[in-house]
C-alpha cells in the first residue's frame, strides 16, 4: 500500500476531490436507488455494489493513465478521434434507443452499454489540444489555423446533436472557451457560435418536418421551462422539476440527514439526472454548496496546471478536459435548481453510471498525467538549481588563515 501511494503522483488536491466525490456518489446512489431496487425486485445493496465496482474501475483507470507520460497522448488523440466518428455514426442509426434518441451501443455478449458521446467528447478535446498546440504559429489565420480545428468540432457536434442536443451544445460552448484560451480570433469564435445556432435551428426544422429526431422533446422542455397557460390558467410545473423543488425545500440549511430523502421515491432518475436535488434534501444548502466548491476547486487546480505546464499540448489538455467536466457538473446542478431547461446530463463522478464514469475517469487521469509531468519537471529544475547554488557557495569559500 505504501509503495502504491509513493507511485501516486500528480496534484494531490485533485486526487482528494476525486476521492471525496466518489464517496459522496456511494452515499447518494445508495440512498436514491431504494425505489429502483423495489421496482425491479432487487436487493437494495445491488446498486451500491455496482457503483462501488464502477468507481473502483474508474480509480484504476485514473491511476494507470496518470502514470503515462502525457506527451504520448498526442499520437493516441488522432487514433481515438478517428475511432469515435464511426462509433457515433453507428450509434445514431443502430444504437440502443431511449426516449427517441440513440445514445448507447451494446457490446455483444457482455450486456455492457457504452455511451459513445462520452468517448467522442474525450477524444475530441484530446485531438483539439494537439491541433491547437501544432497550429499556434498560424492559429489566427482562418484557412491555415482556424478551419483545421473547427472541422472536428462541427463533425462531432453534428453527429451527437440528433440524439443528445444538450451534450452537443455543451461541447460547442466548451470548445469556444478552449479556442479563446488557445488565442483563436474572437470573430472566428463568434463564427463557431453562429454556426452552432444555425445548425441547431436546421436540425430542429428537419426533425419537425420529417418526424425524425427529438424536436418535440426539445420544444416541450423549453416551453415547460418558460411556462405557458392552458385554458387561461397557469400550466402546472413539470413533474421532475416540481419534485426537485420539493426536495430542495425539504433540505433547508442542514438537510434531513443521510438516507432520509422523501422525494427519492417520487423523483424520476433521482440516482442520475436529479441526484443533486437528493443531495440537497439530505445534506441541505451546506451540502449543495460544498458540491459546487469541490468542482470549482477541481477547475482551479487544473488551471494552475495549465499555467505551470511549459508545453502547449499539456496545457490545453488540462484546461480543455477540466472545463468540459466542470461545465457539465454546473449544467446538471442548474437543471436541478431550475435555472435551465432539463437536459439529461449527469453529475460527473457522482451520478450512477457506467461508461460515462469511466470516460470521466480517463479524462481525470490525463489531467493528472500532465500534473505529474509538471511536478517532476519543476522538481528536477529545483534540484539542479540547488546543486548549482551549493557548488557556487563551495567555490566561493576561502580557506581560513592560520
Amino acid at each position: 500500500m505504501k509503495q502504491l501511494l509513493k507511485q501516486t503522483k500528480g496534484d494531490q488536491v485533485i486526487w482528494a476531490v476525486v476521492i471525496i466525490l466518489s464517496f459522496i456518489s456511494l452515499l447518494a446512489v445508495y440512498s436514491a436507488t431504494g425505489s429502483l431496487a423495489y421496482k425491479h425486485d432487487t436487493n437494495a445493496n445491488y446498486y451500491l455494489v455496482k457503483q462501488v465496482v464502477i468507481l473502483g474501475l474508474g480509480l484504476i483507470f485514473i491511476y494507470f493513465i496518470h502514470r503515462v507520460n502525457y506527451t504520448k497522448f498526442a499520437k493516441l488523440a488522432v487514433l481515438f478521434y478517428l475511432i469515435s466518428i464511426p462509433l457515433l455514426i453507428y450509434t445514431l442509426f443502430f444504437g440502443v434507443k431511449l426516449n427517441e434518441g440513440s445514445r448507447w451501443i451494446s457490446l455483444p455478449g457482455t450486456g455492457i452499454t457504452i455511451q459513445t458521446s462520452a468517448l467522442a467528447q474525450l477524444a475530441l478535446f484530446m485531438f483539439l489540444a494537439r491541433m491547437l498546440s501544432v497550429k499556434q504559429a498560424v492559429i489566427k489565420d482562418f484557412k491555415k489555423g482556424f478551419l483545421p480545428v473547427l472541422a472536428p468540432v462541427l463533425i462531432t457536434a453534428a453527429l451527437i446533436a440528433p440524439a443528445n442536443l444538450s451534450t452537443a451544445v455543451m461541447i460547442g460552448i466548451t470548445c469556444c472557451i478552449l479556442f479563446f484560451i488557445g488565442r483563436v480570433r474572437v470573430r472566428h469564435i463568434a463564427l463557431l457560435a453562429f454556426a452552432g445556432i444555425v445548425g441547431g435551428l436546421l436540425l430542429y426544422g428537419v426533425s419537425k418536418v420529417t418526424g425524425f429526431g427529438r424536436a418535440e422533446t426539445w420544444e416541450k422542455r423549453i416551453v415547460d421551462f418558460i411556462g405557458s397557460e392552458e385554458d387561461g390558467k397557469p400550466k402546472e410545473e413539470v413533474y421532475q422539476v416540481l419534485h426537485a423543488k420539493i426536495a430542495i425545500a425539504n433540505g433547508g440549511i442542514t438537510g434531513r440527514g443521510p438516507g432520509n430523502s422523501q422525494q427519492r421515491n417520487f423523483l424520476p432518475h433521482s440516482y442520475s439526472d436529479f441526484i443533486y436535488a437528493i443531495i440537497i434534501e439530505e445534506y441541505g444548502l451546506i451540502g449543495g454548496a460544498l458540491m459546487v466548491f469541490f468542482y470549482l476547486l477541481f477547475l482551479w487546480r487544473s488551471i494552475l496546471i495549465f499555467r505551470r505546464c511549459p508545453y502547449a499540448f499539456g496545457a490545453f489538455l488540462a484546461v480543455g478536459l477540466s472545463t468540459t467536466l466542470v461545465f457539465q457538473a454546473m449544467l446538471n446542478m442548474a437543471v436541478n435548481v431550475h435555472l435551465v431547461p432539463v437536459t439529461g446530463l449527469t453529475l460527473p463522478l457522482v451520478s450512477m453510471g457506467g461508461s460515462s464514469v469511466w470516460f470521466t475517469s480517463m479524462a481525470i487521469g490525463v489531467i493528472l498525467s500532465v500534473s505529474r509531468y509538471v511536478d517532476e519537471t519543476e522538481g528536477k529544475k529545483k534540484a539542479e538549481m540547488e546543486k548549482a547554488v551549493t557548488e557556487s557557495e563551495r567555490m566561493n569559500v576561502k580557506p581560513a588563515l592560520g
